[in-house]
């Protein structure tokens, strides 16, 4: 089966550049991105049967995902308006 990394330049393709940017930046903005790489890398290992994970974890997983994207694309629209 073959299932989908959630990768944040794939998702947001247009802030690309901000997000090369706040990496190197913003040390809170690349632990966030750090943290979000390492959920997304955790539920695509347990989505594709690499490693177990009980539902009820893989539910909280994919909610921590979604809750790091939204905070994360929150910075990227911030900086990207700082920059025009």
């Amino acid at each position: 089966m073959h299932v989908e990394h959630h990768d944040l330049a794939q998702e947001f393709p247009e802030f690309k550049e901000q997000i090369h940017t706040l990496k190197l930046e913003d040390a809170h903005f690349a632990r966030l991105f750090a943290e979000y790489q390492q959920v997304d890398k955790a539920i695509c290992r347990s989505e594709s049967g690499i490693e177990a994970m009980a539902d009820e974890a893989l539910e909280e997983m994919k909610k921590l995902r979604l809750h790091l994207k939204d905070d994360l694309y929150s910075r990227l629209r911030e900086a990207a308006e700082t920059t025009e």
